[in-house]
């Protein structure tokens, strides 16, 4: 496991890159995708509220960054059929993909596994790792056209150890890692495409919020204060990290 929360990106770090990031709307997303555009990547926002995606795309053109794209999806309703949609439109638009921050994700319920909802447990999965995993297979081949493609999957702590009450959230973050080792273990070969995992750690967002409705919001750190290594992540500086687990910020 390691950790490059002090990255310094050098200005220029994404020039002409194409970065797709999930659930760009707001917190940990909408953070990144400020982020890498100002690092010079050309961001395409992908979520499901329309009016949040396109208040983030004014936000980069006002900032002078790269035109960004929408592209609006709700992963809970999501197809095969989707996903290769959007492969196709990126293709025509783009002809390659240089990296993908999987970053929308799912809370469910802090409860005991004896009382959990299976819709719930359902609607979970499908959103944190049924469609990471469908959209990374449709998305391959313009992560192939890349020379230097990086896929980012959001982890946790509790994906890592299993931890009381925190059920589907905690499955899909284990199922997260070990999709992670496999997928990084058959790109290897290629040499142009790693494959990690990142766990961005206490961070002040609305999921933390439901999940420690008790905590004091201000003594956790921001989005844009996690950003170095979603940075590091995403650059050409982490060529030749692959099938790893890294942390955005050091333990509490």
């Amino acid at each position: 496991m390691t950790c490059k929360f002090d990255y310094e990106a050098p200005a220029d770090l994404l020039r002409d890159r194409i970065v797709l990031v999930t659930g760009a709307g707001d917190g940990i997303g909408r953070a990144a995708a400020l982020t890498y555009a100002r690092h010079g990547a050309t961001v395409v926002l992908l979520g499901r509220t329309i009016a949040k995606l396109e208040k983030v795309y004014d936000e980069i053109e006002a900032a002078g960054g790269p035109q960004p794209a929408i592209f609006p999806l709700n992963l809970e309703g999501a197809t095969l059929k989707d996903y290769h949609d959007m492969a196709e439109t990126l293709d025509k638009e783009f002809g390659r993909l240089d990296g993908i921050l999987h970053n929308a994700g799912l809370l469910g319920r802090i409860t005991p596994f004896e009382q959990y909802n299976p819709e719930l447990w359902d609607q979970v999965m499908q959103i944190n790792i049924n469609g990471p995993v469908w959209m990374t297979q449709a998305l391959l081949p313009l992560l192939k056209s890349s020379a230097d493609a990086s896929v980012v999957f959001t982890s946790s702590s509790v994906g890592r150890k299993g931890r009381a009450y925190w059920g589907a959230y905690a499955v899909s973050k284990f199922a997260t890692e070990g999709f992670m080792e496999v997928l990084a273990d058959e790109v290897e070969h290629l040499g142009t495409i790693r494959v990690n995992t990142l766990n961005p750690g206490a961070t002040r967002t609305k999921m933390r919020a439901n999940a420690y409705p008790g905590e004091d919001p201000q003594t956790l750190r921001t989005p844009e204060e996690i950003m170095p290594t979603y940075l590091w992540l995403m650059g050409p500086d982490s060529k030749g990290y692959n099938g790893e687990r890294f942390d955005a910020q050091p333990p509490r």
